[in-house]
């Protein structure tokens, strides 16, 4: 027979004073560091443990006694259930302040390197509607609210169309408003949604891997252009062609805006779609990103930089630190689809991008076509296989590398392959503060860092993006 175990305690009276990781602030209680989320340092709460370990601890708030000066009203309805935007009980220049701290943190305890003073962080000049890219999932398994569970009723209606709930694999909260992207996005999403409520499609069923409607992204560009690709899964559906352009015929009527309306059938165990045949139903098969005159050409399977016109912001910085005269060899690398590539490229001499996803190279090469650049050259593959010593011998000894790796940072085998490189500059951006912290301190021996400038793509989050200059020690 196993133990009963104790009921975690509730702490009582507890005043948060900072926060951490994940969008979670903390507290401490004696020697244990309580983390919490939804609320803000000076908040003074009532804590309910949900999970505790020797050194550390969970926790929601269940009371608040006292409100931080920095608190303020959320405006999102589905803030503190969706999971996304959990700094919105923050104010902005509150936010921005803490991942400034971030940044110092992470470079000084984790790097433990030499640095200069470290810029001020360039806020986003959008905090609502910022984003250009957003997917949105079908299930037939809605989360029910709090409320919706306490009312203990029967829901007719258990379809839902949103974003999944953090630790709920299954579970969809079904949105009606969200912030994140231009209004545009909500009204195609509700659209379709009621569309399929009034005509019974199928919902997806992530358990047993059935259902028409899958998943649903949207993408906006600031040259007004508009992608709306639907992700299908036809498993046992004889009539899901004719569901599938019957529904496509409907937004497209109602939505004359969309420049690109593509869909996918995917019958895989999983939501990606970079091995799958993407179906153009109307208009084209990409949209285009503009930036000081360059085009560039966005794909249903590209990355770009989901800030739009804070990517602006981020690439000059990159392009300052790079110091360009005009003559250089620069390697762009994780060059993606070659947006700091071309964007630099007419500052230097030449520039080598690499990649590891092919149609993003595909559509970096076009990209440069598109903006009569003949300086640019495109490798694709994994970084570490092809930024080698006899790449570097082949191709040119580099005057400026610029990185811009995923959030697990750099392997080592490409820190080596830099360190043999040995460019007069490295240009680092990051996403991800620790692993950059962790990246510096293995190029610190040949490398001191000489600017550091944080950059917030992401507002109501925790996330930050960092742009590093390294210069080569004498």
């Amino acid at each position: 027979m196993s133990r009963n175990k104790k009921p975690l305690p509730t702490l009582e009276k507890i005043t948060i004073t900072g926060v951490a990781a994940e969008g979670k602030a903390l507290a401490r209680v004696n020697e244990l560091v309580v983390f919490v989320p939804y609320v803000v340092p000076g908040d003074v709460v009532d804590l309910k443990l949900t999970r505790k370990k020797n050194s550390y601890a969970e926790a929601v708030a269940v009371n608040f006694h006292e409100y931080s000066p920095m608190r303020v009203k959320p405006f999102c309805k589905h803030y503190g259930i969706c999971g996304g935007c959990k700094w919105q009980c923050m104010g902005y220049e509150d936010q921005i302040r803490y991942k400034q701290q971030q940044v110092v943190d992470n470079l000084t305890r984790i790097g433990k390197v030499e640095l200069p003073d470290i810029n001020p962080i360039l806020g986003s000049s959008e905090t609502q509607f910022y984003r250009n890219k957003l997917e949105f999932t079908f299930s037939n398994k809605r989360w029910l609210t709090e409320e919706e569970v306490k009312a203990d009723v029967k829901y007719d209606q258990m379809n839902a169309v949103g974003f999944h709930i953090p630790g709920a694999f299954d579970k969809v909260l079904s949105i009606d408003e969200c912030w994140l992207q231009a209004d545009i996005s909500n009204q195609i999403r509700n659209v379709i949604r009621d569309y399929a409520y009034e005509r019974n499609l199928t919902f997806y069923d992530l358990r047993a891997q059935e259902g028409l409607l899958r998943n649903l992204m949207i993408r906006t560009s600031t040259t007004g252009e508009l992608m709306v690709l639907m992700q299908f899964c036809t498993l046992g559906n004889n009539q899901a062609q004719q569901e599938i352009d019957a529904l496509l015929q409907y937004v497209q009527t109602l939505f004359p805006k969309i420049t690109s309306l593509l869909y996918v059938v995917n019958n895989k165990c999983n939501d990606t779609i970079g091995d799958l045949d993407v179906v153009t139903y109307a208009g084209n098969d990409y949209i285009f990103e503009e930036m000081e005159g360059l085009k560039f050409k966005v794909g249903p399977k590209s990355f770009y930089q989901t800030n739009s016109k804070q990517a602006y912001e981020l690439y000059k910085v990159v392009r300052d630190f790079a110091q360009l005269n005009g003559h250089e060899l620069v390697y762009d690398l994780y060059t993606g689809t070659g947006t700091i590539a071309n964007f630099v490229s007419r500052q230097c001499g030449k520039v080598i991008g690499i990649e590891y996803v092919p149609e993003a190279i595909d559509d970096a090469k076009v990209n440069a076509r598109l903006n009569g650049l003949d300086n640019t050259l495109f490798f694709a593959g994994d970084m570490k296989d092809i930024l080698t010593q006899e790449f570097i011998q082949t191709h040119g000894r580099p005057d400026v590398i610029i990185t811009d790796p995923p959030r697990a940072g750099m392997h080592n085998d490409v820190i080596d392959t830099l360190l043999f490189a040995l460019p007069q500059r490295i240009v680092y951006v990051s996403c991800n503060p620790a692993t950059q912290a962790r990246d510096l301190s293995l190029l610190d021996a040949q490398y001191k860092v000489t600017a550091v400038q944080p950059v917030d793509m992401f507002p109501h989050t925790q996330h930050v993006e960092n742009v590093v200059q390294l210069t080569k020690r004498l």
